[in-house]
């Protein structure tokens, strides 16, 4: 942990044996001794000794009213996570909004919403923020809060906390450093589009973890993270970026007339107020199907473009842009199908969380490190 109380989020699936148990509870719970076993291929004895470690923090229990009562012999308590001891705070910046999230360790959102984000200095700005994360928190005063997690765009170091975002026009905010101030816990700061994607391998129950992943998110920016075998990419130099990829657009880029096909990039043609300058300038509606199937064909194209790069395995997407159009995904999914020129089908996947993917993303950031290392992680939360 460095001075400021940051923690360099894990976005990855857990591997220590605390932590494989504790994934195999939250994911199949109520769950006993038996079949965590079975669940993690580690031995009795192994498993035993990591469950005592996670009883001892708070962070298991057994549940003798959930044994089955038509069990033969000696009845086998099950094992759920301690739901009611301890919780984390969460933050999602966004350009307009920012999303404020209490969950338990299991992941459950125990209260979330939304609030205006502040325009002008950043330090400011994340002073407010932080303040009102803490308020929210502290109605919670039931539980011990063991740990903050911020999500946001720009160019993050996650080891310092340190943010800048042109978008809201941050330079070198220690939002970091002011959050864990606020709350008195450890933070951990991530990249928002690497969040979600990491929200998507350990929350819930996980989809196959396996292999290459992409996750696309466009709502009024773009991004996009990559995962290998259970974890999320984290450039050393930060997140690249998708936002000046190629596009032809006419109907949706304001200076079409003017500018070469190239010349227009995705980040020009997404986002509610590009869709209400277009339909305003056609005189027509914001919802008008021409100007949504243009978004559509877009999306898949370039979509299309990185899946020819990178082949993944999957490919899971999330955002306004992608959820928008009366027929959902299936015209982007034919524009990605038209456009890619890689030999096999990939069907287009739409993030488990739906509209709550920056509640997602908050959330993962502030439990990442205590999955990752469980019983080291709620001890350095205590320090």
């Amino acid at each position: 942990m460095s001075r400021s109380g940051v923690v360099a989020a894990e976005l990855h699936v857990g591997s220590v044996p605390a932590a494989a148990v504790l994934q195999a509870v939250r994911t199949g719970g109520p769950i006993t001794r038996d079949q965590l076993v079975l669940a993690t291929g580690l031995s009795a004895a192994t498993v035993n000794r990591q469950l005592h470690a996670l009883t001892r923090v708070g962070l298991t229990v057994e549940r003798p009213d959930l044994v089955d009562p038509g069990s033969i012999g000696r009845p086998k308590n099950p094992l759920t996570t301690d739901r009611d001891k301890l919780c984390v705070a969460g933050m999602h910046i966004g350009a307009k909004r920012t999303l404020l999230a209490i969950a338990d360790i299991g992941g459950r959102t125990l209260y979330s919403h939304a609030v205006a984000t502040p325009d002008g200095d950043g330090d400011d700005a994340i002073r407010q923020l932080s303040a009102q994360l803490k308020e929210l928190a502290d109605r919670f005063s039931g539980r011990r809060l063991m740990w903050g997690g911020l999500a946001l765009g720009g160019d993050v170091d996650e080891h310092t906390g340190v943010v800048d975002h042109p978008v809201l026009g941050w330079h070198r905010v220690p939002v970091g450093r002011r959050l864990t101030d606020a709350l008195g816990v450890p933070v951990s700061v991530c990249e928002h589009v690497q969040a979600m994607a990491a929200a998507e391998l350990l929350l819930g129950y996980p989809r196959d973890g396996g292999g290459t992943g992409l996750f696309c998110y466009a709502r009024e920016t773009v991004g996009m993270a990559i995962t290998f075998d259970g974890k999320v990419r984290v450039p050393a130099r930060g997140a690249g970026t998708i936002a000046y990829l190629p596009v032809d657009a006419p109907l949706l880029s304001a200076q079409a007339e003017q500018r070469s096909p190239l010349s227009t990039t995705l980040q020009d043609v997404i986002g509610s107020e590009v869709l209400q300058a277009a339909a305003l300038r056609r005189g027509q509606t914001p919802e008008d199907h021409e100007l949504l199937d243009e978004r559509a064909r877009v999306l898949g194209q370039s979509l299309a473009m990185m899946r020819d790069v990178l082949n993944p395995d999957s490919i899971v997407v999330a955002g306004d842009a992608f959820a928008g159009h009366p027929r959902g995904l299936a015209p982007i999914q034919a524009a990605f199908d038209a456009a890619s020129h890689t030999p096999w089908p990939l069907e287009l996947c739409p993030s488990r969380f739906g509209l709550r993917v920056q509640e997602g993303a908050a959330i993962v950031v502030a439990l990442s490190v205590l999955y990752a290392d469980p019983i080291t992680s709620v001890a350095l939360s205590a320090d």
